[in-house]
């Protein structure tokens, strides 16, 4: 039987073997090979840092989502089909380590993100003002 997500190392787990699939993914990985290159280094503790904040309120993230995913639009156009496969990766490789109310709610905390996220890119695109 899963365990739930329960702290830190469960994070980072998830989010290694996350990115592991995302670096391959025909469809997303070149946007991540592209903008973050080899510098997993930095990005991957950001990520820990954010999801920790996410699912279990830890202080320490100080980044701006919204804003970062606007900057990499201008780079590589980030459509709805990119931001619905990022939500499939992500749901499967949950559904495959981890099973619970964390896990449960990592999924939809992501899809609300993304949701969010992916309505701001595309009003920054017609010069709408973002936070």
């Amino acid at each position: 039987m899963k365990k739930d997500i329960e702290n830190r190392g469960d994070i980072e787990l998830l989010i290694n073997s996350f990115y592991d699939k995302v670096k391959k993914d025909d469809k997303i990985g070149f946007i991540f090979n592209e903008i973050i290159g080899d510098n997993w280094g930095h990005h991957l503790p950001v990520m820990y840092q954010f999801w920790d904040m996410v699912l279990f309120t830890t202080p320490g993230y100080a980044g701006n989502p919204t804003r970062k995913h606007v900057d990499i639009d201008s780079k590589i156009k980030l459509e709805k089909e990119h931001f619905d496969r990022w939500l499939e990766l992500w749901g499967e490789n949950i559904d495959t380590l981890f099973a619970g109310e964390k896990a449960d709610e990592a999924k939809e905390r992501a899809k609300l993100m993304a949701g969010l996220i992916n309505m701001k890119v595309e009003m920054s695109r017609n010069g709408n003002m973002i936070q």
